[in-house]
């Protein structure tokens, strides 16, 4: 009764505070991510925008994490130099690509400020815009995504043997709030704003918002790390990073196939999630905000879901098993948007489980697959290659939508008075669910043979 607590962490208080300040930087991401999509059709008509430009831009986020491998090298970074470090630099990066997009679409840019004459004077099949919004893109996807694997760090470090898969649940549930912000506000921003781009200018301030709390963050970092004898920073020699461990991982059978169900799973939720509202406002004819709106439902459904089924996997286990009712569970909801007229609200509802289940599933069995010491590469590994799939996809549902509409010109894009037919596309990403749902099986057999234990709880060792 008189023991005293050994470290922050030990305070329920003070790691689950921690867990929100670093979740809003996680939803301050997301909500950038996707306050340009509710906007594509306003793109169209303002500048032009063919769907595979709004699929390029999209996919340029994953440019620096799959063919540089930032992911993965933000991972060794990370667990070369720690939390604190890594985190600040690459929380800037993303912070200062977000201001560098919303100010290519910015009237002060388009009106022929810095840069947009340099812009204008190459790859004249793009417009200086497109090229602005592009390079923005580049240095937000080159921060963002290691600053994720930073942020599932911090949560291993701060639960791990504590209430690890409620904890990552929770942060997945927070940090898609800023997908629902997004979605929902960012066409009422713009339709409300004295100039559409306010909407842009406003996901770009929370970025700054958020590197200031991750700063506050490291304080609190810094003085776990004091009290532990455990240093994140000063690593023993032994501990040190050494490519070898890549080979590890790569004979791992059991971390292969969680990256491959990642990858899958993931590729055939966000790119839809970029296309969803203006899915809905072709498919349904509704408006900006109206498809802004049911898209927002994928995030809200994860806000309630993914905590609770963190509290489950902790509770009860069947982590695998969970993963392949998600896995299944998308391919019904794609099928059903491609193939019927039934009201999108309770399919978007139906996505938000499953995007529920499987993540609050996942991300807490890596941590069983893998040591502690090696979780950064670990994650940044999975992150980089699932950006192959968030770079290949977008681009794909462009393509697949311009080619199975020609129909729809330069000239009708500029009227506005236009419907893209989005049926292949979505069936397209069906069968990115089938092959998931594979992974996901393929997992869970793999898994008796290798004895992690991601059918048990969290508190429960092998």
């Amino acid at each position: 009764m008189n023991e005293k607590l050994k470290t922050l962490k030990d305070s329920v208080l003070s790691r689950w505070g921690i867990l929100i300040l670093v979740a809003f930087v996680q939803a301050a991401n997301y909500y950038f991510y996707d306050a340009i999509s509710p906007l594509k059709r306003t793109l169209e008509t303002e500048f032009g925008f063919s769907s595979s430009d709004f699929g390029t831009f999209v996919s340029f986020y994953s440019i620096p994490n799959t063919f540089l491998l930032m992911a993965v090298l933000g991972g060794i970074i990370l667990d070369k130099l720690g939390i604190r470090r890594t985190g600040s630099l690459f929380v800037f990066l993303m912070t200062i690509g977000g201001i560098i997009t919303a100010y290519g679409a910015s009237q002060w840019y388009t009106s022929g400020g810095f840069g947009y004459e340099f812009m204008g004077s190459f790859w004249t099949g793009y417009s200086p815009e497109l090229k602005m919004m592009l390079l923005g893109r580049f240095f937000y996807g080159l921060g963002a995504e290691t600053s994720i694997v930073v942020i599932s760090k911090i949560i291993v470090k701060w639960f791990k043997g504590k209430e690890l898969a409620l904890a990552f649940g929770t942060k997945i549930g927070i940090a898609r709030l800023g997908s629902f912000a997004a979605f929902y506000f960012s066409p009422i921003i713009k339709d409300n704003a004295s100039h559409w781009t306010i909407a842009i200018w406003f996901a770009a301030i929370l970025l700054c918002i958020a590197f200031l709390a991750f700063l506050v963050y490291t304080m609190f970092d810094y003085k776990l790390d004091k009290q532990s004898s455990d240093n994140t920073v000063l690593l023993k020699e032994e501990d040190k990073f050494n490519f070898k461990d890549f080979g590890k991982l790569l004979s791992n059978r059991s971390f292969i196939l969680v990256s491959l169900l990642c990858v899958t799973f993931y590729s055939a939720v966000f790119p839809f999630q970029s296309f969803s509202a203006d899915f809905f406002l072709n498919k349904f004819n509704l408006s900006e905000q109206e498809s802004g709106q049911i898209a927002s439902y994928l995030s809200l459904g994860t806000l309630v879901f993914t905590p609770l089924f963190g509290f489950l996997v902790d509770k009860f286990g069947r982590s695998a098993t969970l993963m392949i009712f998600g896995s299944f569970l998308l391919v019904i909801i794609h099928l059903t948007f491609a193939l019927t007229m039934l009201n999108p609200i309770f399919p978007m509802i139906l996505l938000g489980i499953a995007f529920s289940l499987v993540p609050a599933a996942m991300w807490p069995s890596v941590a069983k697959i893998v040591s502690e010491k090696r979780i950064g590469s670990a994650y940044g590994a999975m992150f980089s290659i699932q950006n192959l799939g968030l770079w290949a996809f977008p681009l794909l549902i462009g393509i697949v939508l311009d080619k199975t509409n020609p129909e729809i010109t330069p000239e009708i894009l500029a009227s506005g008075n236009y419907t893209y037919d989005y049926k292949w596309a979505i069936l397209m990403l069906a069968g990115l669910g089938i092959l998931g749902l594979i992974f996901a099986i393929l997992l869970k057999r793999e898994d008796k043979v290798s004895g992690y234990g991601l059918e048990l709880p969290s508190n429960k060792k092998v």
